[in-house]
């Protein structure tokens, strides 16, 4: 199971008179992602390097440092601590003492992983939504069953057959709850939209 972050989180690190500032964030999409840069970047400092994972999307910039050696050590430290829909920002101050290609890769790589190792994670759920067409006699029964499934009511609609709602709820509860109201109603509701949520 992938995770994200709980809440912001940050680290600093100093290498050889040069500071690394790590600013991570929890973000769903990159517009986010670079929202959060824009608030903790520092135009002040010499680079703002950062890396963001989205399910399959993810970007990096080494922002003026050689290639190769922040944006990508950095997704890496996310993609190795196990996270996603994470942004993380390194800020470097540059002290005055050159740490050459693999100094830079250790520092940048080595910041961000230490600020997701001792972050508070929390898992992320896969949610998905699914349409459920029931009879009037068997909304008390649906109704009743939301809830401990963790289903969230997005829509409900009616017609002289009965109700069509829709709910949002943690994609490993959608079985689940399939069965339950199946056997509850004597196998009266019917279903569509299996698709997961992105």
């Amino acid at each position: 199971m992938s995770h994200t972050l709980a809440a912001q989180a940050s680290h600093l690190l100093e290498v050889k008179h040069s500071r690394f500032l790590v600013a991570a964030a929890p973000v769903a999409s990159p517009e986010d992602a670079l929202a959060f840069l824009a608030d903790v970047a520092d135009p002040a400092a010499t680079h703002n390097c950062w890396a963001y994972r989205i399910g399959a999307e993810y970007r990096s910039s080494d922002d003026g440092e050689p290639a190769g050696t922040a944006g990508r050590p950095i997704l890496a430290a996310i993609d190795g601590q196990g996270y996603d829909q994470v942004m993380v920002v390194v800020t470097r101050w540059y002290g005055g003492i050159k740490l050459g290609a693999g100094g830079l890769v250790r520092a940048y790589g080595g910041a961000a992983a230490e600020c997701l190792r001792l972050a508070e994670r929390r898992p992320l759920i896969v949610m998905r939504t699914l349409e459920l067409a029931a009879p009037f006699e068997d909304l008390g029964a649906v109704h009743a069953a939301l809830a401990g499934f963790g289903a969230e009511k997005l829509d409900e609609s009616f017609d002289e057959h009965g109700a069509r709602l829709r709910l949002r709820l943690p994609a490993e509860q959608g079985d689940a709850l399939k069965i339950h109201l199946r056997d509850a109603t004597r196998n009266r509701v019917r279903w569509s939209g299996p698709e997961p949520d992105a």
